[in-house]
């Protein structure tokens, strides 16, 4: 039996949250249920689709506690479709059904009982970091989008996260480009620990936490198999991914021959322009650096065999030999567009070695692009 009433707006939210964990190709078709848990003086909901589990708690009004689980896209969409107000939610005894009433509307929904649902891990032990989230949203929108996305070398489809002392170094690669970033933490840790996590629960993380403003607590198992992370009245479960994440640090470049100052949103806005003819051209776009005293310049252009071409100029302030590369235009605008500083820095060496990009101002991020070869 269970007797619950809550607001339909909290009931809503709650349910957009964990309705990112279920499962959309289900193996064991309860992951495509939501676990409703009336306990104390809350309402718990939970899902999983077995990599990443989201529980979230509500304010309720409990009268007899219980569980159990209904279909998740039906639930939700049937309660966003109701007024705003209360609703009553009540598990009819014998049977695995929920009655749910709100103002004029009520609806019978099956489930399945909430002992088959997988188990959601509980975490006790391990390191516990803290950070905040502000830094956190940041770094995270500047390093997962660089990790692999198909499946062939599962340690590139995570973010290495190294916490040690009062930092942690975030870093993504997928074979063509890598992100690191350096990030304060709000606690220390005694012990360096390294783990993987994949790159899809930080997007979701990134999502849960776009309105937090307390630190965000998060807990790696001592088996370094699982990670929590702990917000205001959600909570989310992700597995750690298992390998060897490849030494990255040798990727970085150690010196320059050329460095280019640009205003990003020029720059940006140039490598753009020359995307729209590169998307004929296999993606490539080049770029010429040219130093002059004082009024250095970098010429964007592509050019597409059967469409035409095109060259855009940016003002730059250069130090070095003149130099010329080429880039995939994704790759060039995914890491402009996560910038938030008014200037960058690009070095390179030759165009067959690869360039690093640098906001300027902080050195607390950098971007790694191979270079593409191409007939100058």
């Amino acid at each position: 039996m269970m007797k619950v009433s809550c607001a339909q707006e909290d009931l809503s939210r709650g349910l957009a949250v964990v309705g990112r964990a279920v499962a959309t190709r289900a193996v064991l078709p309860i992951t495509n249920n939501v676990l409703i848990a009336a306990e104390g003086s809350q309402l718990k909901l939970a899902a999983t689709n077995l990599e990443i589990a989201i529980s979230c708690w509500v304010p309720a009004a409990v009268e007899e506690e219980g569980t159990i689980t209904i279909p998740a896209r039906l639930v939700s969409d049937f309660v966003n479709s109701l007024p705003s107000g209360r609703i009553d939610m009540t598990m009819l005894p014998k049977s695995q059904s929920v009655e749910l009433t709100c103002a004029r509307y009520e609806a019978h929904i099956s489930g399945l009982d909430a002992a088959d649902f997988p188990p959601i891990p509980k975490i006790e032990g391990g390191t516990t970091i803290r950070v905040k989230p502000a830094g956190l949203r940041q770094a995270i929108t500047q390093v997962a989008f660089a990790a692999a996305s198909e499946e062939s070398r599962p340690v590139l489809t995570g973010v290495h996260a190294e916490f040690d002392g009062d930092r942690v170094t975030l870093a993504a690669a997928d074979g063509f480009r890598l992100a690191v970033r350096k990030l304060p933490l709000d606690s220390v840790v005694d012990d360096k620990v390294a783990v993987i996590i994949p790159a899809r629960s930080l997007a979701e993380l990134n999502r849960l936490i776009s309105d937090q403003e307390e630190p965000v607590e998060l807990t790696i198992n001592s088996k370094k198999s699982q990670v929590i992370f702990k917000l205001r009245n959600v909570e989310m479960v992700s597995q750690l991914v298992q390998g060897t994440f490849p030494n990255y640090e040798q990727l970085i470049p150690q010196s320059h021959a050329t460095r280019a100052v640009v205003k990003l949103g020029e720059f940006l806005r140039a490598t753009r322009s020359a995307s729209i003819f590169a998307r004929d051209g296999s993606g490539i776009v080049r770029l010429q650096i040219m130093p002059r005293d004082g009024s250095g310049k970098i010429a964007i252009s592509a050019r597409a065999e059967e469409v035409g071409d095109n060259l855009g100029e940016v003002d730059a302030s250069v130090e070095g030999d003149e130099s010329k590369i080429a880039f995939n235009s994704k790759y060039l605008t995914d890491v402009l567009g996560v910038l938030t500083e008014d200037e960058v820095a690009l070095e390179t060496t030759t165009s067959s070695s690869p360039g690093v990009l640098r906001p300027v101002g902080t050195d607390d991020y950098l971007h790694v692009v191979m270079p593409m070869f191409v007939q100058w």
